[in-house]
């Protein structure tokens, strides 16, 4: 028998998904996180396995993983210690930015402090212009200086980000070509090598993100791969992309980059599968683990994508599945400020000392402590057995701050709540206007480890109208990388008017892509493969300041349909904006191509519907909504597909804990997923 095995590493757990390649069953698991030793809590996690389950590590035939070792570096400021080389007279790029405020309601906002100090930026003598024509020869002595200057100050890398680079990488190619000389074992990252995008900052900031990280990476990649050979898991191993894609190890070590969000974007692949497989056309993925609430948008089972999305304090632009951070996860910590006022986060316990119900030596108030304390949490054993909720710990924990605001134990815990949700609610308002949709067409797929306690209450606010709960949103994630596909994106600016005159230019440049991809793909997944091919073009009406990535037809290019790729553009900027000229002129800034590797995905187990009432557990005593209630409980495992029951209820399972409010009513489907909705049953 052989099994598939997808994992993700979180703030606090690292989620295990095995899929069964001859029954078809998925089995889950959960050990702690070990940020103080990333990669060990995966060998952990194989030794539970063949403990629980009996799945020895020669029975793996793939192995996916998702990692926060390149994100956790930025947050952190762990990595190297860079120079950057830029043209001269822009040595200042990183600095300048975009001259936008961190916070436009905060007049005494600061901007964070560049990755690479202002001392190791150094300007090279050379000038390309934006047709690509060289302006100002290289002067190559200009980079010995530099490299020379570089490795007095103790520089352990350098970025190449010259201007105009994404036109012609001439000249940054020979300035790496002379790095290498004069420092051969300094890491050296090109802009126009990472991600050939036409904005200077972007273009930069991406790039210094690459090289700051990729060491670390590396090296962590390289030690996970031995580790994972000596226990006797013999696959390749595949990582998670920012583009809900996959790739190999060995292109992660080079391009490390492109996988700086695998987490989060794993979560909303698995979250995309089970919309598509449950007929729900339009939701929003959230996304609660023990640091963050992530809310992504799924439309017709696919997820939105989109560019610079934040990694710590910068952005990183990249092709990537679209998620936003709209408030704390599980473990975020209340507290007082100065004034006295209660707060929620940022500050996480993680899984190290985490909440105070973990008995792991954490004492101080976090969400989960408040669910636990409202009596709503912790009737049974948390993260696979991995957690005895400790009810009095929690309680403990949350008098610190009640005492002072003069509140209950359980009023404080209710607020530690409502604080929490209200955050959350005013950041989607954000995510709303960003993509233009109404809410009220939507439902919320909730999944982490903290995502189905929370999101009743987030959906109540937002007036969404259901909310689903799959039947292991605790390591959605894990099955997440399990469903995702080899994939990856390939990019050239053009910047040309959208006319007859420009059609010769653009069939070539796709013709370049199209000839990458397939290079691309015969190597990292073998020569024949089947694949499906997406092609857009990054376009604006003229005189505007940012474009749009639109899907067009590929019989557009190669019958010269402009009239078909205007209005493909026209259609995208009336469905985000709400208006669209089609007698304006379109530019094209970009073409992209992305190449999809086909395989199989695990199917979804899908069940008759007998209508039925499940029994209770038991019946426990929660405070929700300023009321002490009696609340039924019910055990998962116990419904099956076609029960209904009412709230308020709580529903417990080994991976996490679902909350049903007054007022709401659940229905279990054919997949197994809890859809909870206000008023009569689904």
């Amino acid at each position: 028998m052989t099994y598939r095995v997808g994992v993700d590493i979180g703030g606090s757990f690292a989620d295990f998904a095995v899929f069964n390649e001859k029954t078809s069953e998925i089995n889950s698991l959960k050990v702690f996180s070990r940020p103080d030793q990333p990669g060990a809590e995966v060998i952990k996690g194989i030794e539970l396995l063949q403990e629980r389950y009996g799945i020895r590590p020669e029975e793996i035939s793939y192995f996916t993983h998702g990692t926060t070792v390149g994100i956790n570096t930025v947050i952190q400021r762990k990595g190297l210690k860079l120079a950057l080389f830029t043209t001269e007279h822009f040595s200042d790029v990183l600095e300048i930015g975009r001259l936008k405020t961190t916070d436009m309601y905060n007049l005494f906002s600061r901007r964070p402090a560049p990755l690479i100090q202002r001392n190791l930026v150094f300007g090279i003598a050379e000038r390309m212009g934006p047709d690509g024509v060289v302006r100002k020869a290289l002067d190559e002595q200009s980079v010995v200086a530099a490299t020379e200057q570089a490795l007095a100050a103790e520089a352990e890398g350098i970025v190449i980000s010259l201007l105009h680079s994404y036109r012609n990488p001439e000249h940054e190619q020979r300035v790496k070509a002379i790095v290498e000389r004069v420092a051969p074992r300094l890491p050296v990252t090109c802009s126009s090598e990472t991600w050939p995008i036409i904005r200077e900052y972007e273009r930069t900031i991406t790039a210094v993100i690459g090289g700051y990280v990729q060491p670390r990476v590396a090296y962590y990649l390289g030690a996970l791969q031995s580790a994972l050979k000596n226990v006797g898991v013999s696959p390749q191993l595949h990582l998670t992309k920012s583009n809900g894609g996959v790739m190999t190890a060995e292109q992660g070590k080079r391009d490390c980059v492109q996988m700086i969000l695998s987490g989060t974007a794993a979560g909303v692949i698995g979250a995309s599968h089970v919309a598509a497989a449950a007929n729900i056309d339009r939701c929003l993925g959230l996304d609660i683990g023990g640091t963050s609430a992530d809310i992504s948008v799924i439309v017709d089972g696919r997820p939105q994508y989109g560019n610079g999305e934040l990694i710590g304090d910068f952005q990183i632009h990249i092709p990537s599945v679209s998620v936003s951070s709209v408030g704390e996860g599980g473990g975020s910590i209340a507290w007082l400020d100065p004034l006295g006022v209660l707060k929620v986060g940022p500050e996480s316990a993680g899984s190290t000392p985490g909440p105070a119900c973990y008995g792991r030596g954490g004492t101080r108030a976090t969400i989960t402590d408040a669910f636990v304390a409202c009596g709503l949490v912790g009737h049974s054993e948390l993260g696979y057995s991995a957690v005895t909720v400790d009810r009095a710990a929690s309680t403990a924990a949350i008098a610190k701050l009640a005492s002072p605001l003069e509140r209950s134990v359980a009023q404080t815990a209710q607020a530690i709540i409502d604080i929490a949700v209200s955050g959350m609610y005013s950041e989607v308002s954000g995510l709303v206007s960003r993509f233009g949709i109404d809410l009220r067409e939507f439902s919320i797929l909730a999944f982490g480890g903290a995502g189905p306690m929370m999101a009743g209450y987030l959906a109540r606010e937002l007036g969404v109208k259901e909310v689903v709960v799959p039947p292991n949103p605790g390591t959605l994630s894990a099955l997440g990388g399990l469903i995702a596909e080899l994939k990856n994106d390939f990019l050239k600016t053009v910047y040309v008017d959208l006319t007859p005159e420009s059609l010769p230019s653009l069939r070539e440049n796709y013709g370049v892509l199209l000839e990458r991809a397939h290079q691309w793909l015969e190597r990292e997944h073998g020569k024949g493969s089947d694949h499906e091919l997406a092609y857009s073009a990054e376009m604006r009406y003229r005189g505007q300041s940012f474009e749009l990535d639109t899907p067009i037809a590929s019989e557009d290019i190669d019958t010269g349909n402009l009239q078909g790729m205007a209005q493909a553009f026209h259609d995208a900027h009336r469905r985000i904006y709400g208006h669209s000229d089609p007698n304006a002129a379109v530019q094209v800034v970009s073409v992209r191509l992305v190449v999809i590797a086909k395989r199989d995905k695990p199917q979804l187990a899908r069940y008759d519907l007998v209508p039925g009432k499940p029994s209770t557990d038991r019946h426990v005593e929660a405070w929700i909504d300023d009321a002490l209630r009696e609340v039924a409980l019910y055990r998962r495992a116990s419904l099956k597909p076609g029960d209904s029951l009412a709230g308020p209820a709580i529903v417990s399972q080994d991976d996490c804990t679902t909350v049903i409010l007054p007022g709401y009513q659940c229905t279990v489907d054919e997949f197994a997923n809890l859809r909870i909705s206000r008023g009569e049953p689904l």
